[in-house]
């Protein structure tokens, strides 16, 4: 082999090391702990994973990648790298099996169940399961369960606190909680911009989403929100526009909860929004209905009917587990867990 043959083949082996050195996988049932993290040799758990990545300091995207599997997180897991503050690489914490795939159940989601006791006191005591701390992060194809810890009153699986920061998206993720054994208080607790989520089913949480300080560039897209017992959405004071379209919320007390004494222009554009308690409200010392609006309704539907494919006496999860049964108000829009319908 001549010497410039040898230069390339070793130049394109360094290029391909390069680009996949911020790659790592997890495998909660098969990962060891002395592992390199590669798809051959995987890690055992999200809290290694995460440690591995908070030090990480090139440019290259981040991608930590779950295989089948529960993932126990018992503390706050910081998603950041090794880089200085406002970092702009892209970090993205994703399944490796996901809903499109043609061989895909949901048995094969990661589920990550936080058992971590109260965690932060940032504004109030609660427990975090992922602190944003950097821009451009991404959560795609994970299932998200309750905290069962008994000293929980406020579970946040995906937490931002610093609004100054941009770039948050969930995509194909389940967040399910049970308020009488694994409460789930929201699925996001979030400030800042750039938030889209996009393909989400949030199932009997207490809220959905709490979206606060510095909203905008916001978009909320084809999921699906049903059972939240306090409100679909929870939304701070920002009047900056958004998007939100190809959405179900039903059965909730509150569709969505403003701040008091404001009446933000809000538009919301082809969804079903129906067998709600209430549609709009805001924050009081309790959530009041609130008798004037200004909304742009564009194809809201408020009628109908909405029924969820649910685990009945099979051992396994339906493969459209908690998507709209075939012929239910709702099932001919595209929200839901697949972003392919059919």
């Amino acid at each position: 082999m001549n010497e410039l043959k040898l230069s390339c083949i070793l130049l394109l082996l360094g290029s391909t090391m390069s680009l996949s050195a911020q790659t790592l996988y997890v495998d909660a049932v098969n990962g060891k702990e002395q592992a390199k993290g590669t798809i051959t040799d995987p890690l055992p758990s999200l809290e290694k994973a995460m440690t591995i990545a908070n030090k990480f300091a090139g440019d290259q995207p981040v991608d930590i990648k779950l295989a089948s599997g529960l993932y126990v997180v018992s503390h706050e897991l910081t998603v950041k790298t090794g880089k200085a503050d406002g970092d702009n690489v892209k970090f993205t914490i994703e399944a490796i099996h996901m809903p499109d795939d043609k061989d895909w159940q949901p048995g094969k989601m990661p589920v990550i169940q936080s058992v971590s006791p109260n965690n932060s006191n940032v504004q109030f005591t609660h427990a975090v399961c992922f602190l944003v701390d950097k821009n451009n992060v991404t959560f795609k194809g994970l299932k998200f369960v309750g905290n069962a810890s008994p000293d929980v009153a406020y579970y946040y699986p995906i937490t931002r606190e610093n609004q100054n920061l941009d770039g948050l998206e969930v995509s194909q993720c389940y967040f399910i909680g049970e308020k009488n054994s694994t409460r789930l208080q929201s699925g996001l607790w979030t400030h800042g911009a750039g938030i889209h989520v996009d393909h989400c089913i949030f199932y009997n949480c207490r809220n959905a989403m709490v979206l606060i300080k510095g909203i905008k560039d916001l978009s909320i897209t084809n999921s699906i929100i049903y059972g939240a017992y306090e409100s679909g959405i929870w939304f701070g004071a920002s009047t900056a526009p958004f998007v939100f379209k190809n959405n179900i919320v039903t059965h909730c007390n509150f569709f969505w909860v403003r701040p008091k004494d404001t009446q933000p222009a809000y538009s919301f554009s082809n969804s079903l929004i129906t067998e709600n308690d209430d549609y709009m409200g805001y924050i009081a010392d309790d959530l009041i209905p609130a008798a004037k609006s200004n909304l742009k309704e564009t194809g809201i539907r408020k009628k109908g009917t909405v029924k969820l494919v649910e685990i009945k006496t099979d051992r396994d999860e339906p493969h459209d587990y908690l998507n709209p049964v075939h012929g239910s108000a709702g099932s001919d829009l595209p929200a839901g867990i697949f972003k392919k319908k059919g």
